[in-house]
C-alpha cells in the first residue's frame, strides 16, 4: 500500500562546548588561556528526491537525530562543525507541525531546513581581560532544535482519472502511459493511486488513477477518503462512467458531490466526462446514450474503448488543450 502520512520526531544536533584549556610550551609555562569553540550542531533539512514515490522509509523508523557539534581544542582551535542530516521525502509532501503547514515540498531537489543546529559554545580564550588573565569560563554548546513533525503526500499529477469502481480507470491508465496497475473485473481493484507519465504528440503530462470513489467515501466509507487528497494537485479531471450503467446521471452526481464535500474547489476543475466501454455496445447504440447524456449533463460527452483503443486520441487531445488553458 502506498505510505502517505507518517508522523515523525526530528533533532538537531547539539553546539560543542567550549574549551577551558591553558597555553603551556617549555619556554611560556604561563601562557593564558587557549581554549577554542565549540562546533555547530548539524541542521535537519527535508530534501524532495524525484526517485522516491512513498514515505515508507518513515515506516519502520521515527526518530531522526542530526550528529552533536565538536567540543573546542586547545591551542584555540574551533572543534568541528557536524554534518547536517537530509532526509529524502517525495514530490509532493506537506511538511506540518501541530497542523501547521512549515513547507510545501513539490519542486525538484527542493530544500527545507526543519530543524536548527545549536550554536558552538565559547571557549576561555574569549574571556580573558584585564582583571582576570587565566579565565576558566567557557560556555556549552547550544541545544539544536527538536520537533514532532507530521509529513503528508499528495501526488503531483496534471490530470486525475475518476469514477466509480470498475469504471476502466485502471485498464485507460495503463493503454495511454507507460504505468502497469494492476487490473481485474471485480470492484476495488486498485487499492493506491497509479501515476503514469503520457506521452502525447510533442508533449507529456502525469495523469494519477484514483481508486474507485462510492457515495460516502467523503466521509470515511470505501477507500475514497484515504485518496480523495491526491486529487488536490491536479489540473484536469477525467470522469470516467460504464457506458453500461443502469443510471449515467447518478453514477455521475454522486462521484461530484463526493468531490464538493472533500473539497469544494475539485468540482471547479477543468473536466472531461468519458463514457468507457463501448465496444460493449453497437455503436449506435453508444452514440445515443452520448447524446442523451450530453444533453442532461448540458457538457460534451466523449467515447471510448479502454480495451479496443477506440477514442483515446480524441480524449489525449481535449486533456492537452484543457491543460494548456490552464
Amino acid at each position: 500500500m502506498l505510505t502517505d502520512e507518517a508522523m515523525i520526531t526530528i533533532k538537531a544536533g547539539k553546539g560543542g562546548d567550549g574549551s577551558a584549556s591553558f597555553l603551556r610550551e617549555k619556554y611560556r609555562p604561563k601562557g593564558g588561556p587557549d581554549g577554542g569553540d565549540g562546533g555547530k550542531g548539524g541542521d535537519v533539512y527535508f530534501e524532495v528526491d524525484p526517485s522516491t514515490h512513498a514515505l515508507s522509509t518513515f515506516t519502520s523508523q521515527k526518530y531522526f537525530k542530526a550528529e552533536n557539534g565538536e567540543n573546542g581544542r586547545n591551542k584555540k582551535q574551533t572543534g568541528k562543525s557536524a554534518e547536517d542530516l537530509y532526509l529524502k521525502v517525495p514530490p509532493g509532501t506537506l511538511v506540518k507541525e501541530n497542523e501547521t503547514i512549515l513547507a510545501d515540498l513539490t519542486q525538484l531537489n527542493q530544500v527545507y531546513k526543519a530543524a536548527r543546529g545549536g550554536k558552538g559554545g565559547l571557549g576561555n580564550v574569549h574571556f580573558k581581560s584585564a582583571t582576570n588573565q587565566a579565565p576558566k569560563q567557557t560556555t556549552q554548546g547550544g541545544p539544536g532544535e527538536e520537533k514532532n513533525i507530521t509529513l503528508e503526500l499528495k501526488l503531483l499529477a496534471d490530470v486525475g482519472l475518476v469514477g466509480l469502481p470498475n469504471a476502466g480507470k485502471s485498464t485507460l491508465l495503463s493503454v495511454i502511459s507507460n504505468a502497469r496497475p494492476k487490473i481485474a473485473d471485480y470492484p476495488f481493484t486498485t487499492l493506491e493511486p497509479n501515476l503514469g507519465v503520457v506521452n502525447f504528440q510533442d508533449k507529456s503530462f502525469v495523469v494519477a488513477d484514483i481508486p474507485g470513489l462510492i457515495e460516502g467515501a467523503s466521509k470515511g466509507k470505501g477507500l475514497g477518503i484515504k485518496f480523495l487528497k491526491h486529487l488536490e494537485r491536479t489540473r484536469v479531471l477525467v470522469h470516467l462512467l460504464d457506458i453500461n450503467s443502469q443510471d449515467l446521471y447518478k453514477d455521475y452526481t454522486s462521484i461530484r458531490k463526493e468531490l464538493e464535500v472533500w473539497n469544494k474547489e475539485l468540482t471547479q476543475e477543468k473536466e472531461l466526462v468519458v463514457l468507457n466501454k463501448i465496444d460493449t455496445l453497437l455503436p449506435k447504440e453508444a452514440e445515443q446514450i452520448s447524446v442523451k447524456f450530453a444533453q442532461k449533463l448540458k457538457k460534451p460527452v466523449f467515447l471510448i474503448s479502454a480495451v479496443s483503443k477506440t477514442g483515446l486520441e480524441e480524449i489525449l487531445g481535449e486533456i492537452d488543450k484543457l491543460l494548456n488553458e490552464y
